[in-house]
């Protein structure tokens, strides 16, 4: 048990009773190792804090600068970072220590006992993150989300909730088994070979000539920008909140030191990057708190690294909400009782709602006077959503402000035929209905086209109903390789066409890395409304073996003037060796697929030997290929646009996001049988003709236009009918709204005599009041008698 060396380091075996009952640790050399911890882990963010907020409040700001402010904890997810890397650095301290005094490698959590590891948890804060909460099951909590997720599972409070762990299909591979990113000793082989750099890589697979692209026959840019919406409502992994090394105080932006958290990317030889330095700057993530040791107790298990998610598990449209309980309050306009999402005071878009600004004054967004070259340009903070990349890129954006204005619709439209409701109830519903609609859009509409026929019949077919044993939980693999495969059918452009659905003569399509962070260009360049026409009005980019990445993505992710941009497709890798995701192989087998052994085996699977001969001219063998290039080279799974492994991971996490969530719009009690009908004829086209002025759109808006997805008039596309949301306030299946509220709708009807019933009465907001009270009509534009 080395006990002589306890003794020389302090740590006494102290009996649990004789310890004090505040927040002291059982020894006085622990104590010593967590304060020092303290101060570093403080010291570290207070300074990264302030420079990275000096670095973006700058006229130019950089890429990577932009990225960690992108990537940043906020609010809960902070602290539980912060708590993380109390506990991680005072065991890095005792490790190093206990080192230094016996000269050769000890486990420094093997030297602690159960019950000093489980006060250091306590006074890091970790023990409060693993701790089940209480759910006292009101009826608000059965019938409405939590903000955070927390209590969806009743048994198991924290499933699905935010700012928990990712959950893990297959072990993690760590280079030391627990904790080091794949490929940190650049000189250990994996299966007899080296890993490649990731941007070697990238150079040698992924590099296309934008004027080489093909356009996607069949689905629009609207599956592309969409499927990044649904992922900014799954996942969300923070960086590490310090910019330098917590060991030694190397800044991660000005060394390629590989020192916790820097993980930089190194440049190949001969890479047109190294005239500017010699790696791009990346940050390790946040690890999850606990995680990361040697073993938990004497000749434990390694406790291997895990990472946080700070969002929801569920479809519950988090990206417009948040995912923490003080973002949503932010969100929401609390001086009226309408239950609605704040509003932008400033600008509107012809009238129509515009996000609110973000309070945080930074210079990110601040590029119009650079890109217009007019020095009396005004420039706009950016914008705040739900979700901190909001201002990503302008079609982003787009997708933000439509859902906004639908809740605010909703609320609107539920207080006039529910005059009693209060302001949280009206929130809390025109929420729920949210939440239906991004559920159906996504497993009806949007998956039938990602994950093709197969996938779709064996996981995703009829709803099996809600199972508790079931974890929804976002898994590592789904969240750092998988659901990036839609980075391969970006187009190089973001269309913006005009009422015929050609280029928008004022405001013509912008270049991709001239969208990010521009939110200016909503503001002064049309709305959102050229943005919208271009996502379901143009083809995606279709990803080919031989036309891979864009540019854009590929030398100027987030490229402002003359800085050294990013790579999308090395920043996909370096991240899936962060968090210790196992190769190609190893997630073909989880899938029950074949595992090719050599380039005949592998140019079959991929149905073409070329591109199989330069993978293992760089991996050496398949097993070792990083499980995001692999699955976005394979060819596609019928009827979807991705291969067989990305379509089964895809698959397997939502068909468990589904079973897992008590609040599943199609569980019984959850809505009514009315209420679901009515949610069953919406669509995203819906979405777009209610809260804009588009007046034409296809039904399908996932799908190319065509002879069978022609443009339709929104007169003639379904909306909701709230009807069956309508309170009654009295026993009787034939009673009535109060006299008042059922004059008023006379007062109205009378008053629109002779309008056409449809967008009339859309405009007029009576719709709704129409079918709540038995009025029917017919919407092909008879007039009211």
């Amino acid at each position: 048990m080395h006990f002589s060396v306890l003794l020389m380091l302090g740590i006494c075996l102290v009996p649990a009773e004789l310890k004090p009952a505040n927040e002291y640790l059982g020894s006085p050399f622990l104590q010593r190792s967590f304060e020092e911890a303290r101060k570093i882990v403080d010291d570290a963010y207070k300074y990264s804090r302030e420079e990275s907020l000096r670095r973006v409040r700058r006229d130019v700001v950089s890429p990577h600068d932009a990225l960690r402010l992108l990537k940043q904890p906020r609010g809960d997810t902070r602290s539980a970072v912060r708590s993380a890397d109390y506990m991680a650095q005072t065991i890095r301290l005792v490790q190093e220590k206990v080192h230094h005094v016996h000269k050769r490698s000890l486990n420094a959590t093997d030297l602690l006992t159960p019950e000093d590891l489980q006060k250091l948890a306590q006074i890091t804060g970790c023990a409060a993150r693993v701790k089940a909460p209480q759910c006292v099951t009101t009826p608000d909590l059965i019938k409405y989300r939590t903000i955070t997720s927390v209590c969806n599972n009743l048994k198991n409070p924290r499933l699905g909730a935010s700012n928990t762990p990712f959950t893990r299909w297959l072990p993690a591979e760590y280079d030391d088994g627990v904790s080091e990113p794949k490929g940190w000793n650049r000189t250990r082989k994996f299966n007899n070979f080296l890993l490649p750099l990731v941007r070697q890589v990238s150079n040698n697979i992924l590099s296309t000539q934008d004027a080489g692209i093909s356009n996607d026959s069949v689905y629009s840019h609207m599956v592309t920008l969409f499927g990044q919406w649904n992922d900014h409502d799954l996942t969300f992994t923070p960086f590490s909140p310090s910019i330098r090394s917590f060991s030694n105080g190397v800044n991660c932006d000005e060394s390629c030191e590989q020192t916790e958290p820097c993980t930089p990317i190194p440049l190949p030889p001969g890479d047109p990057r190294l005239s500017f330095s010699q790696c791009i700057p990346a940050f390790r993530s946040a690890p999850a708190c606990g995680t990361g040791y040697s073993a938990l107790n004497f000749g434990g298990e390694p406790n291997r690294r895990e990472q946080v998610n700070a969002l929801t598990a569920f479809l519950d449209l988090s990206q417009v909400y948040g995912s923490e309980d003080k973002l949503a309050l932010t969100l929401r306009n609390l001086t009226d009782d309408g239950g609605l999402l704040r509003v932008n005071t400033e600008f509107t878009d012809n009238g129509r709602e515009l996000l609110p600004f973000h309070s945080l004054q930074v210079q990110m967004c601040a590029t119009r006077k650079r890109v217009t070259n007019d020095t009396n340009a005004r420039e706009i903070p950016c914008f705040i959503a739900g979700d901190p990349r909001v201002d990503e890129n302008i079609g982003l954006t787009s997708l933000h402000t439509l859902f906004l204005r639908e809740h605010n619709r909703l609320a609107r439209a539920l207080k006039r035929i529910n005059p009693h409701w209060d302001s949280e109830t009206l929130y809390q519903e025109a929420r729920k209905i949210m939440g239906a609609y991004t559920q159906l859009f996504v497993f009806r509409d949007y998956l039938p086209h990602i994950v093709g026929t197969d996938a779709m019949r064996r996981q995703l077919g009829r709803y099996p109903g809600y199972n508790p044993a079931v974890d929804p939980s976002i898994s590592n693999v789904f969240a750092t390789a998988a659901y990036r495969f839609a980075h391969l059918a970006i187009q190089p452009l973001m269309f913006r066409l005009d009422t015929n659905f050609r280029e928008h003569p004022q405001f013509p399509s912008v270049p991709l890395f001239k969208a990010f962070f521009t939110p200016w260009r909503i503001a002064f360049e049309g709305g959102i409304d050229p943005l919208l026409r271009g996502l379901f009005g143009s083809p995606a980019k279709l990803n080919t073996q031989d036309h891979m990445m864009v540019t854009a993505l590929r030398d100027k992710l987030f490229q402002f003037v003359q800085h050294i941009s990013l790579d999308l497709g090395s920043l996909n890798m370096q991240r899936s060796r962060d968090h210790g995701i196992p190769g190609y192989n190893a997630w073909r087998r989880f899938c029950g697929l074949s595992q090719p052994k050599n380039q005949e085996e592998l140019g079959r699977v991929l149905n073409n030997n070329d591109l199989a001969r330069r993978l293992l001219e760089l991996y050496g063998t398949p097993d070792n290929i990083d499980v995001w290039l692999g699955g976005v080279a394979e060819p596609f799974a019928q009827g979807g646009r991705v291969g067989p492994l990305f379509a089964c991971l895809i698959a397997t996490q939502f068909q468990r996001i589904r079973q897992g969530d008590r609040l599943w719009y199609e569980n019984p009690g959850v809505f009514t049988t009315q209420q679901k009908a009515a949610l069953s004829r919406v669509t995203l086209s819906s979405i777009i003709c209610e809260n804009t002025g588009i007046q034409s759109v296809t039904r399908d808006a996932f799908t190319v236009t065509s002879a069978s997805n022609r443009l339709t008039t929104c007169s003639a596309v379904p909306r909701l009918n709230l009807a069956a949301w309508r309170e009654r306030r009295c026993s009787s299946d034939d009673c009535f709204p109060p006299n008042e509220a059922k004059a008023d709708i006379l007062n109205k009807l009378q008053s629109l005599k002779g309008k056409k019933v449809g967008e009339d009465l859309q405009d007029d907001g009576i719709a709704e009041d129409l079918e709540a009270n038995g009025v029917t009509h017919d919407v092909q534009g008879n007039e009211l008698q």
